[in-house]
């Protein structure tokens, strides 16, 4: 008997909710469309780090019809000059003055190459070239992401882009130097690495003692690949004493290699003879990159032929100021559609 006026029991509460439910779906129905209820919806407000400024990129590139170009302005000591407004400023493509019409000077996030010699020569500077990468890495902004190329006789994409530079630092501890210079085929390597590159503002960092004995692409065609990249080069040559009876006809040719290649990116070549000096050229090279002005305009030529297009920084000299010297890249290639 009790067992069945439990089962009774739960039958009618079954089917009291069941009826509570039915109304409500009834009342609900019948609630004409002013009474409603509205949805609500949540949206959390973003974080201060999640907000970006929307501050141009910092490279060279058409996006729709602006081209961007990274400048440094250095006086006669070689110290970075901060501070200048547009108006210290006059832009050329192809010797027509253009409207200067975004301006920015931004310490912006950076894919970066290290690209090391291990070459035979480099036995004795191998110490101190890894200090200087050390002191490179000193200046990086934690949002920097950086990959490591090693050559000799033939270029080794030895670290991927990682953002941990320990790794890279560990790999330099026990690199061992041996075999001969494949200087080109390393440059050409580095910047087919960078496409993979997620931060719009890119560079290389050259740490070499001489010329290429060894590569099989031509210095023509590694010279042509760097226009065409969007990729400052940075390079710290480590040459003997020109009256050294040891250096090379490679060697007696590096300086010059190295600049031309550096110079066409608005990037710089510096020669070193003193091993001491590398850490802090290696330190000057991390500073320069994190001062640099933002430049950018619309080209008064809109032709989509992919021709190469020569650009010139004249700087409006400030008043009080010596005689400033400004770096630039020397040109981009127009798109072709």
């Amino acid at each position: 008997m009790t067992r069945r006026l439990g089962i009774f029991r739960l039958v009618a509460t079954a089917s009291l909710i069941l009826a509570c439910v039915c109304a409500g779906a009834v009342s609900a129905a019948d609630k004409p469309p002013a009474e409603t209820d509205s949805k609500v919806e949540i949206v959390p407000r973003a974080k201060r780090s999640d907000v970006k400024p929307d501050i141009p990129r910092g490279d060279i590139r058409i996006q729709s019809t602006l081209v961007l170009i990274p400048v440094t302005v250095t006086d006669p000591l070689n110290r970075f000059v901060t501070g200048l407004d547009r108006e210290n400023f006059r832009l050329f493509e192809d010797k027509s003055e253009q409207k200067v019409t975004h301006f920015a000077s931004e310490d912006a996030p950076l894919s970066i190459g290290v690209v090391f010699d291990i070459s035979g020569s480099m036995g004795s500077k191998l110490e101190r070239s890894r200090q200087a990468v050390s002191q490179f890495f000193k200046t990086a902004n934690p949002e920097d992401e950086f990959f490591l190329v090693e050559f000799n006789d033939r270029p080794e994409l030895v670290v991927d882009f990682t953002t941990h530079l320990e790794e890279i630092q560990n790999r330099l501890t026990f690199t061992q130097s041996r075999g001969r210079t494949a200087l080109l085929d390393a440059v050409y390597l580095a910047l087919n690495t960078m496409k993979k590159a997620r931060n719009p503002r890119k560079a290389l960092l050259i740490i070499s003692d001489g010329g290429d004995n060894s590569s099989r692409y031509t210095e023509s065609e590694v010279k042509g690949r760097v226009r065409e990249a969007d990729v400052q080069i940075y390079a710290i040559g480590i040459f003997e004493p020109a009256a050294s009876r040891g250096r090379t006809p490679e060697e007696m040719t590096g300086p010059s290699l190295l600049s031309e290649i550096a110079e066409q990116t608005g990037g710089r070549h510096f020669p070193v003879d003193n091993l001491n000096e590398l850490p802090d050229v290696a330190a000057k090279i991390g500073v320069e990159l994190r001062n640099q002005y933002i430049l950018g305009y619309t080209p008064s030529n809109l032709e989509r032929d992919g021709k190469y297009r020569k650009v010139q920084v004249k700087l409006v000299q400030p008043r009080g100021l010596p005689p400033l010297r400004a770096s630039w890249r020397l040109g981009y290639y127009a798109p072709t559609q």
